[in-house]
């Protein structure tokens, strides 16, 4: 199970940090990764974060996004900063594991609004 928290209305310019905690006990062993879903589009990466701890970024967030993970709280991590209003979106929380691929689990999502 994914728990996301850490959303809400913030001014463009503004700053956020999501978190999302996992139940379970191999944490670690999964790769993690934030997307977001806005009104009338398809589900889009956001950043990833591998077990070993690579990150991957959408070019549209390069620069204002950092994703990180604690592998102690089974918790990643979504810091984002200089918020636009094209960011707005609900955002998710998934774990994917490296080698079975159909082993995949989604969050109930997170509501990120962006406006003045």
């Amino acid at each position: 199970q994914l728990v996301e928290s850490g959303g809400g209305l913030v001014q463009p310019g503004g700053s956020l940090r999501l978190s999302c905690v996992a139940s379970g006990r191999t944490f670690s062993t999964y790769d993690m990764g934030w997307y977001r879903q806005a009104p009338g589009t398809q589900r889009e990466l956001v950043a990833q974060i591998t077990n070993t701890g690579r990150t991957n970024y959408a070019d549209s967030v390069k620069g204002r996004a950092t994703i990180s993970r604690d592998n102690a709280k089974n918790t990643i991590y979504l810091q984002m900063n200089n918020l636009k209003p094209e960011d707005t979106a609900v955002y998710y929380c998934n774990a994917q594991h490296p080698i079975f691929s159909k082993i995949n689990y989604w969050g109930q999502g997170t509501q990120v609004t962006v406006s003045s």
